[in-house]
């Protein structure tokens, strides 16, 4: 299935998509079905409720998948189905307890930035809820760093069952689905990172440089949550990230230097995860910082991120008015 959360006064609430590109909207869909009033109001709760949270979004598409048309048509003039391009979306889960953002995790990306040596271990920073944005949404250009921001396309996996401490082995069994998320970054700190010479100013910058990643809206994520069983191998995913239409990064997921049970295994060993917790599994080559001239985004481009299996992630660079 393919789960939105879709953004509407006076609540945010579940929807499922019906094919590709219409949307069901189970809170409207209450109305009429029994079913679709247990399915719970957020995307973080179906997660906490488990398979039987799932099951349940399974029954009441598979109704409406057995209507005839006629009856298809009463729900569509009644809101309960409408166009996914007409729908207002959040991210998938608006509020996880964790935003987990891998880095250097591509062999390409690493040739791209000259000097950076392959790791021995995954590495990765929080980033906060507040830079969580949904796909359709603007990225506001911060006018305290408005000159370098760049884009990272990123897939993303979300757990499904808490998690903490756990074998690559058994990791995949803790996720419930995949996700996009586009890691917009402020690179205006970059340079700090590889002029550094000694340990602590290095530590120093490197943190600066993460700080260029928390603003808001700089997590743009979705369009939607496929769950785990619609994509048998997310090792070997197409990713393709356009800007303004022409690309700039395009790269198999098989690329990734940690493959998602040691990234699962790895930083478990301290985080307990949580369901609907967001992991970013790292950027392919590409990026406008690697690039020689550089790139970066301006008001009025379009960014968009395409996973195969997934969908696309689609924002827009804005101004601050």
């Amino acid at each position: 299935m393919k789960l939105v959360t879709i953004d509407m006064l006076p609540k945010s609430h579940i929807g499922v998509l019906v094919g590709e590109d219409i949307v069901l909207d189970l809170a409207a869909l209450s109305v009429i079905l029994p079913a679709a009033t247990l399915v719970p109001s957020s995307m973080r709760a179906l997660l906490e409720a488990g398979a039987a949270g799932l099951e349940t979004v399974a029954h009441c598409l598979a109704q409406v998948d057995s209507m005839d048309d006629d009856e298809k048509s009463i729900l569509v003039d009644a809101g309960i189905l409408c166009p996914l391009s007409e729908v207002s979306l959040l991210a998938p889960i608006p509020n996880p307890k964790l935003i987990l953002s891998v880095g250097l995790n591509y062999w390409k990306h690493l040739e791209e930035m000259a000097g950076t040596p392959t790791p021995k271990h995954p590495a990765a920073f929080i980033k906060t809820r507040d830079s969580l944005s949904g796909s359709g949404n603007p990225i506001f250009v911060p006018p305290q760093c408005p000159d370098m921001l760049d884009y990272e396309g990123e897939l993303c996996f979300v757990f499904g069952e808490q998690c903490h401490n756990v074998s690559a082995g058994e990791a995949m069994t803790y996720v419930a689905g995949y996700t996009i998320a586009n890691d917009v970054s402020a690179r205006n700190w970059v340079g700090e990172v590889f002029e550094s010479k000694e340990t602590f100013p290095a530590i120093h910058a490197w943190e600066r440089n993460i700080n260029g990643k928390q603003l808001p809206g700089f997590t743009p994520c979705g369009p939607v949550l496929v769950t785990k069983d619609e994509i048998p191998d997310p090792d070997n995913l197409q990713m393709t990230l356009t800007l303004n239409g022409e690309v700039m990064q395009s790269t198999k997921t098989d690329d990734m230097i940690f493959k998602l049970p040691e990234l699962i295994s790895y930083f478990s060993q301290w985080y307990q995860f949580n369901p609907g917790d967001i992991v970013t599994t790292g950027s392919p080559a590409g990026v406008g910082f690697g690039r020689d001239p550089k790139v970066f985004m301006k008001p009025g481009d379009i960014v968009e991120v395409e996973v195969e299996g997934i969908g696309i992630l689609s924002n827009k660079i804005s101004a601050i008015n």
